[in-house]
This record gives structure tokens, C-alpha cells and sequence, in this order.
């Protein structure tokens, strides 16, 4: 900023992975079962605050950082250049007289099927609380960025992406009446936390996931009237199978669930798993690897997580293998995150 700030606010939220059971948190499932996995690199936001000049007038800026991108918004704020993040800010009752600068970064790469936007938005919700009366709590946060989504943007959105960036941790969210959910956190030892660490792998396949189209055929399938949604139970199943395994500290049945839940997906519509998926999925069995799932919804691009075996040398060998395979595809460092959405004032000028 020009001037000194008067408050600086930062707040990060984790992205997620390994998703069991998504496509139940939707409208169309009405009921579902996710189990999700916070992970970091997490998004980061910081606000940058200080007297603004007119006592009804705002003045912000926003530096999307990962984009190159820093304009001043317009007021009455515009769904323009970067409509998540100006939805964020248009939902927010913040005060006048205001002079605020947002810059907002994510190491994990936008597009990567980790729910990467949803970390950005309940970060950037979370640090902007600070600035109004009231504290919300960390579901309130998810609920608000879900609703920009929605009802500001007019998006397709479940719910499990703000939940697990908000709570962190390993969730177990039972949808029961969309978009109404209670979430349960899975606290393992610490020794069956760092196996699980140990062994994940997060394969980035290289571009943006790119998948409206199928996403949009799956979709018309379960809103039609009388639709027969029987094909969401087994994700359900994987999500519940999942938090029994990890429960019982059994890998392999962790793995199963992983594999169960892909299997799933490629039921719903065979393009949900990619051949770039299906490549990394081959590999990581060659490679001894006990589970894979491929994130989010599926389709192009994304990625997947891979559920290694007990030896190191295998998962080394196979994340060697990974860059041979292609040039594209690309393994994101990622670690267990056991917080959420985290909100903090620092360095306030006198």
C-alpha cells in the first residue's frame, strides 16, 4: 500500500483431498456421507487496513496474486475480473470509510480438483470477519462461502470443500437435509496420523480440470423427477467404509474405500476418470500403491491421490516414475493440516 497500514489481518484455510463420497453433498443427493482429508499448501489471505477518506464510501483492491492481478473494485462491486473473491466481498457487511487491500495467494494450483476456491473464499471470509461486529463461527464461514457460490453466483456447489477448509483435520460430514450438515472430526494417534501423511501422494495432472460438459450430463441425470439415484450409495458407502478403516488404523481397507469410491465415479459417467487418471492409477499400482482416487468431481485435468504401501522405496520409485510418465503431471508436496480456517491480527501501526 501507498500508506502505512493501520491493521494487517491474515487468515489460511487448507485445501482438501481424497474426497470419499463426493457427488452426495449436492441439492440433487439430497442426503450424503464425505469423508475428506485438510491438507496444506493452504490459501492464504491478507488484508491490509486503514482509514479510507468519505465517511460513506469503501476503497478496495484486490491483488490476486497467483494471476498478476491488482485492480481497484468498482462500487457498487462488479462480478467482473475474479467473480468468487468480489462475491466474498459484496456479501460481507463491512464499514465504511474504509481503505482495504486484499492480496490472496494458494500454492496449490487453481483448477487441481482440491477445492482450492473454496479454501480462498472461506479464508478470505474468515479474515474479512474480523473486520465486522460479531465473530462468526468456522461452519457459519463454510455456510457463507457456499452461499456465494450459490445464490451470489448461481453455481452448482456442494458443500464438503468449505466444511474441510474450515474445519481441517480428516471430516466426516453427513449430509441431512442439503445444504444442512454436521461434521465429525476423525482424531487418530499420532502414529497412525504420520503413516497416513507418509503415504499419501497428491498427483497434479497437469492442467485445470476442464469438465462442465460431463459434469452437466451427470447432473440432468439426478434432477429429473423420479430419477433413479441409486448409483450415489456407493459413494456413500466408500466415505463410510473409509472412516471405519482409518478408525481401525487399517490401510488397506482405507485403500479399498479409495478404490471403491473411483470405481463409483466411472459408474456415474466413464469420463469422470480420465486417461491421464487411469495412467497415474496404473502406475501407482505397479508401484504397490494400496488405494487412488481421483479428487473432486473427475473429469479432464485435476488430480488424484495415491494411498501408497508400507515401503518408502516403492513410493519414492512410483513419484520418480510419475515425472517420467509425463512432463505435465506434476507431485504436490502436501501434509496433514490438523487445523482449519485460521483468523489473526498482526503488526497494527500506532
Amino acid at each position: 500500500m501507498d500508506t502505512v497500514p493501520h491493521r494487517i489481518i491474515n487468515a489460511t484455510a487448507p485445501v482438501r483431498i481424497c474426497d470419499l463420497g463426493g457427488w452426495t453433498d449436492t441439492w440433487f443427493a439430497e442426503q450424503g456421507a464425505v469423508l475428506n482429508i485438510g491438507v496444506y499448501p493452504y490459501a492464504e489471505v491478507q488484508l491490509f487496513v486503514r482509514p479510507g477518506g468519505a465517511s460513506d464510501t469503501r476503497d478496495i483492491v484486490v491483488h490476486a496474486e497467483n494471476f498478476g492481478d491488482r485492480y481497484a473494485l468498482p462500487m457498487p462491486i462488479e462480478y467482473d475480473k475474479h467473480p468468487l473473491l468480489e462475491a466474498c466481498l459484496d456479501i460481507m457487511d463491512l464499514p465504511e470509510n474504509l481503505a482495504l487491500e486484499v492480496n490472496l495467494f494458494s500454492i496449490a494450483p487453481p483448477g487441481g480438483s482440491t477445492g482450492t476456491s473454496a479454501a480462498i473464499s472461506v479464508a478470505l471470509l474468515g479474515a474479512l470477519d474480523l473486520l465486522t461486529p460479531g465473530r462468526m463461527t468456522p461452519h457459519e464461514i463454510a455456510a457463507m462461502a457456499q452461499r456465494v457460490e450459490t445464490k451470489k453466483l448461481g453455481l452448482q456447489c456442494g458443500i464438503q470443500d468449505q466444511l474441510c477448509s474450515a474445519y481441517g483435520g480428516i471430516c466426516f460430514i453427513e449430509m441431512y437435509d442439503y445444504p444442512n450438515a454436521s461434521v465429525s472430526q476423525i482424531w487418530l494417534p499420532n502414529s497412525l496420523w504420520w503413516e497416513l501423511e507418509r503415504r499419501l501422494v497428491l498427483v497434479y495432472l497437469g492442467r485445470s480440470h476442464a469438465s462442465s460438459e460431463v459434469h452437466g450430463k451427470v447432473i440432468e441425470k439426478f434432477e429429473r423427477q423420479g430419477a433413479d439415484k441409486s448409483a450415489l450409495e456407493p459413494l456413500r458407502r466408500a466415505a463410510r467404509a473409509g472412516k471405519d478403516a482409518l478408525y481401525l488404523g487399517d490401510f488397506d481397507a482405507f485403500g479399498r474405500a479409495m478404490i471403491d469410491n473411483t470405481d463409483a465415479q466411472r459408474a456415474l459417467h466413464p469420463a469422470l476418470v480420465s486417461q491421464d487418471a487411469d495412467a497415474v492409477i496404473e502406475l501407482a499400482r505397479r508401484h504397490k500403491a494400496v488405494g487412488w482416487k481421483v479428487n473432486g468431481a473427475g473429469g479432464e485435468g485435476g488430480s488424484v491421490t495415491v494411498l501408497c504401501g508400507p515401503e518408502n522405496e516403492h513410493k519414492r520409485a512410483f513419484i520418480k516414475a510419475v515425472a517420467e510418465l509425463s512432463p505435465a503431471f506434476r507431485v504436490l508436496p502436501t501434509y496433514l493440516s490438523r487445523f482449519g480456517l485460521r483468523q489473526w491480527e498482526c503488526c497494527a501501526a500506532e
